[in-house]
């Protein structure tokens, strides 16, 4: 199975020269740190900041430069901070051209849910509803199952949507998946977990082609 910097570190391959990505709370925003050091990527944080950097290494944190998710950051040469109605004016004029979220659960039509759980404290859905809405492409990195074993791949959430029909791939610890006429479609599998592992683990529709990809 992938940890969550396998899974970080596989979403990242998926991200290309020129683009504006925006990374979610939790594991979206370990990508930061094994995006190709042969592309231009620049990272979006929708607290206000353009050109977001790795993780700061120990004792070279800056406690007021963090990203949305609180963590401390850096930044790279020739980014810039703004306010939030700036920030989601750039989300919500389609500027970002890839979103990277976390998330609870996702349908197999694309449809998504990752910020209330029902009776539990939440703060608020953050910018997740805006982040959905509005960007062109958006890849969910999570946890395949829940704690108790559920799968979290579904035939229809469960939880309080964020968004609907609008996830295109999800990359868990068991493998990468595509998501496309009402199916999960399985494109790759960690190199230890096998196609019957992953059928019995997914609740929605899944399609397995011929040809699998193993990620070492």
């Amino acid at each position: 199975m992938l940890d969550k910097n396998g899974i970080a570190k596989r979403i990242a391959l998926e991200v290309k020269d020129g683009m504006y990505v925006n990374l979610g709370i939790g594991i979206p925003t370990l990508v930061a740190n094994y995006v190709p050091n042969n592309i231009e990527v620049v990272l979006q944080s929708e607290n206000g900041l353009l050109g977001t950097g790795p993780f700061p290494f120990e004792g070279e944190e800056d406690a007021d430069l963090i990203n949305a998710g609180k963590q401390t950051v850096t930044t790279l040469p020739g980014s810039s901070f703004f306010d939030s109605a700036m920030s989601f004016g750039m989300i919500r004029a389609q500027k970002v051209d890839l979103t990277i979220l976390g998330a609870m659960e996702v349908s197999e039509l694309g449809d998504i849910a990752n910020w209330k759980v029902p009776g539990k404290m939440v703060k608020g859905m953050g910018g997740a509803m805006d982040l959905v809405a509005s960007a062109k492409n958006i890849i969910v990195a999570m946890q395949h199952c829940d704690k108790a074993g559920h799968s979290k791949l579904l035939p229809q959430c469960t939880l309080p949507l964020t968004g609907i029909h609008c996830i295109k791939k999800v990359v868990t610890d068991l493998g990468v998946f595509d998501i496309k006429d009402g199916a999960f479609h399985l494109i790759e599998r960690a190199h230890d977990v096998s196609i019957e592992e992953i059928q019995a683990k997914t609740a929605g529709k899944l399609i397995i082609p011929d040809v699998v990809g193993v990620i070492h």
